[in-house]
């Protein structure tokens, strides 16, 4: 199935390692031209190279998604590049993990900035740069649907990033373009082989938690790029305003 992704230009934050670069890499292989971010040069820096090498066509530029600047800087990388923009996937580290009666206030306000206001300035800046059929994807949790123990912040903050989404997606409807959220589950990304250690046995509460899931086993960070790659594509061309999980099957609700 073609995707119709070559020579569509997209943005994808987070994109040094874990699901961001999955999905960087999964576009790239359909001919899709790439602006890659992350908070770290040198990470970034090491991305795009690894995707160049692959035959993508990547710009890699260090943004923090907190800072107020960075939305319009990655939009206006990709029309200097390429003279459109077609899309973005955004992406950001996982809040701080903890409770709600320990975390620290700051920790919220942290993660408010960089997961929440800088996931909507950048799908703003992609609005208003946008082509005409532009798809957006915030990368969400399956704490939309269901909280997560030990990681409240990130359960404060997901479910209302979601209905964000669905806003953005009734308002950027009559203009063609497309919004839709993704609902990872448990996949095997440095971040979740940190919660896993948190207990002090990762493989014991691994296999834990693989009992949960009907597939009985983590998914994989190409997994999930695959998906997004098709949610950002035109082949989705009808599918907007979704919450979609990539958990295998382990979300209990519709």
């Amino acid at each position: 199935m073609d995707l119709g992704l070559r020579d569509r230009t997209y943005i994808v934050t987070g994109a040094s390692a874990g699901l961001g670069f999955a999905t960087a890499k999964a576009l790239a292989a359909e001919g899709a031209r790439l602006v890659i971010s992350s908070r770290n040069e040198e990470s970034i820096a090491r991305a795009a190279a690894e995707l160049t090498e692959l035959g993508g066509n990547v710009v890699g530029i260090p943004v923090d998604n907190a800072d107020p600047d960075s939305a319009e800087r990655l939009a206006a990388t990709a029309i200097a590049k390429w003279g459109e923009l077609h899309g973005a996937l955004i992406s950001v580290g996982g809040p701080r993990a903890g409770t709600a009666l320990d975390t620290d206030e700051e920790d919220w306000r942290s993660a408010f900035d960089s997961v929440f206001l800088g996931g909507l300035r950048i799908a703003r800046a992609v609005a208003r740069a946008g082509a005409e059929d532009t798809s957006i994807a915030f990368v969400l949790s399956s704490s939309v649907k269901s909280p997560i123990a030990g990681l409240a912040i990130s359960n404060g903050l997901r479910p209302g990033l979601a209905m964000v989404a669905k806003t953005l997606a009734d308002e950027l409807g009559p203009n063609g373009m497309r919004v839709n959220g993704l609902m990872p589950g448990r996949i095997a990304t440095d971040r979740l082989k940190e919660l896993d250690a948190r207990g002090g046995d990762p493989d014991t509460a691994r296999r834990a938690a693989e009992k949960t899931i009907p597939l009985r086993r983590y998914g994989t960070p190409d997994e999930f790029g695959r998906v997004a790659a098709f949610v950002l594509s035109p082949a989705a061309s009808y599918l907007t305003g979704a919450i979609i999980p990539i958990d295998g099957g382990a979300l209990r609700t519709f």
